[in-house]
């Protein structure tokens, strides 16, 4: 590579990988690090140390030797999405799924052995990093997690641009892009990513493999249509993603509209009064993604806050991010919050797995104040317990967001539960009911369009929440554990603690029997742990539940993952180990 066709300060290594050198007079910020060849030629550079590594992407040829970068005492920084891959890499392979594979993704060209990093990218935020201030920009395709740093070098954007385009509207790797057996997620988060970076008009692509791209805005708006043309060759009838990239929004009322681009519904209203000033309605997963947040949707849109419906991770994936570039707080229900702060405390399915802070805990049934709209936030178990129906008018019409709870693909609505969701036969008995309390005329739910409501739908779905209960009660022997199945849970579910250290755990009991019934609760732990007490006995009336409290001391090794059990007989009838508990040991 000409040095001449480089700006100034920039050098280029070629390696597995293009591994780019910005240099600030003895030291250095590199961008991907291929197997390291670039230590040994610091000398001649007239660099004396890397101070930061920057990662594009996961893969082998950007990271094989950046075990050699942390022995120089470089600090590595990966995109938020890939960090799991280099930083646990031992785990990931010893886990991996073999057989049965149908995840086409090219995980399986990360290092061989993890390495430490030193923590994150700021993604859609500038940050410095050794002497320069760099801003990621997520350019999903090449892999899920890929990012562009755009640093401003003698008034110019300069892109690192990875993976994502190669030369003139070329890509380095098509294989790479498809992520799931016959899926175009690749492909479509390839275009999105094109035109995203385009908008940031950079004045040269600096790619990890060929040359650099000087013509960057025409090389990116070819690679976008390339990959479209590709796509529209494995997909029947409307492709949807032109339309998505045009009109991100579908209008529901004047001032409430639905984001056309998340894989479960998120929403926006409008302040009429402060026509900047927007609420939003759950942040989840990209469309084109599947499993990646992105905020190219809400570019002409001010979040002031997001109300959340229920803690699903493709409802709430997004928010920290949309929290940390833009400032928007999170509201939750008030059953919500806990699980969105504390998501390892429980045995849920669908947790997102960091915690996610609350600004505002809203209880139920009190009517609250956003700029000229009042809402209210009612109780909505059935699909999950922990969620919320949020109430509110919009242009005259009433509206009410009810999450995953009904299902409306078709004519009839569908009561929408899973049972570890922590489901209560007669939860849609009480929700169906709360329909007819409120007359809402419009629903807005999680993965179907806008319903409207009228008379025969409120009758289908009561009629179809009282059958539902009734054949539970058919089905399920009257003394059992009910819908849930199990006597027992312990919380925290998943946890970490120090060798030697002493750790609490709430264990709540359940009595199946239509009779008082003393319920005792022995812990079961690993060889060398000890817990205080040992067993606990509890009175519990009538099918109902009681809580109890252990202290667990770990042993002296350090462990992953070790079971904690809970030993269950009531009435002196044995009903074996009916929960555990995941502990770490450090």
């Amino acid at each position: 590579m000409a040095e001449g066709a480089l700006p100034s300060g920039v050098t280029c290594i070629r390696d597995t990988c293009n591994v780019y050198l910005l240099r600030a007079g003895s030291e250095a910020l590199a961008i991907d690090f291929g197997t390291g060849t670039a230590l040994d030629l610091l000398a001649g550079l007239g660099i004396e140390r890397i101070t930061d590594v920057l990662l594009t992407h996961h893969h082998r040829d950007q990271a094989q030797g950046l075990a050699r970068a942390v022995a120089a005492g470089a600090r590595v920084w990966a995109p938020p999405f890939d960090a799991p891959l280099p930083s646990e890499a031992s785990v990931f392979w010893q886990t991996r799924q073999l057989d049965v594979d149908y995840d086409l993704r090219e995980d399986r060209f990360t290092p061989l052995d993890s390495v430490e990093i030193a923590g994150t990218v700021d993604e859609y935020r500038a940050r410095r990093y050794g002497a320069f201030d760099v801003y990621a920009l997520p350019t999903p395709g090449h892999t899920p997690g890929s990012v562009t740093y755009i640093v401003e070098i003698e008034g110019r954007a300069v892109a690192f641009s990875g993976d994502l385009v190669y030369g003139d509207g070329q890509t380095w790797s098509l294989a790479a892009t498809q992520w799931t057996y016959s899926g175009i997620e690749g492909l479509e988060a390839g275009i999105i990513s094109a035109r995203e970076l385009a908008k940031r008009r950079p004045s040269v692509l600096l790619p990890s493999h060929g040359e650099p791209v000087l013509e960057a805005e025409q090389a990116l708006a070819t690679l976008a249509g390339r990959l479209g043309a590709l796509a529209a060759l494995r997909t029947e009838g409307e492709w949807g993603l032109e339309s998505r990239l045009a009109e991100p929004f579908d209008r529901v009322t004047p001032s409430l509209w639905r984001n056309r681009t998340t894989f479960a519904n998120s929403y926006v209203l409008r302040s009429s009064a402060e026509p900047d000033a927007w609420l939003g309605f759950d942040f989840g997963y990209d469309m084109a993604t599947g499993r990646r947040p992105l905020l190219w949707s809400l570019e002409d849109v001010r979040l002031e806050a997001v109300i959340v419906s229920h803690y699903h991770d493709d409802h709430v994936a997004g928010l920290n991010l949309l929290r940390a570039a833009t400032g928007a707080e999170v509201w939750a229900p008030a059953n919500v919050a806990p699980v969105l702060e504390e998501p390892h405390r429980y045995d849920l399915p669908c947790l997102w797995p960091e915690p996610i802070r609350v600004d505002r805990v809203l209880p139920f049934g009190e009517p609250f104040q956003w700029h000229e709209h009042e809402l209210t936030v009612h109780p909505l178990p059935g699909h999950t317990l922990y969620a919320g129906a949020i109430e509110l008018v919009a242009d005259g019409r009433r509206v009410l967001v009810t999450g995953d709870q009904w299902a409306f693909g078709g004519e009839r609505g569908i009561l929408n539960y899973q049972y570890r969701n922590r489901f209560a036969r007669r939860d849609f008995v009480s929700t169906s009911r709360l329909l007819r309390e409120l007359e809402p005329d419009i629903l807005l739910s999680g993965h179907w369009l806008p319903r409207a409501v009228d008379a025969e739908l409120l009758d289908q779905l009561e009629r179809d929440a009282v059958r539902l209960a009734e054949l539970h009660d058919a089905l399920l022997p009257a003394e059992s554990f009910g819908d849930g199945g199990f006597g027992a849970r312990i919380e925290p579910y998943r946890c970490s603690t120090g060798a030697g250290e002493e750790l609490p755990l709430e264990v709540t009991v359940r009595n199946p029997f239509a009779r008082a019934a003393e319920v005792v609760a022995s812990l079961v732990i690993p060889a060398g742990w000890s817990a205080a007490p040992a067993t606990a006995e509890v009175a519990v009336a009538a099918h109902g539940e009681a809580e109890l409290r252990f202290v667990v001391r770990a042993g002296s090794e350090p462990v992953r993952r070790a079971r904690v059990a809970v030993e269950l007989t009531v009435d002196g009838v044995a009903f074996g180990q009916q929960a555990e508990a995941l502990v770490d040991v450090a």
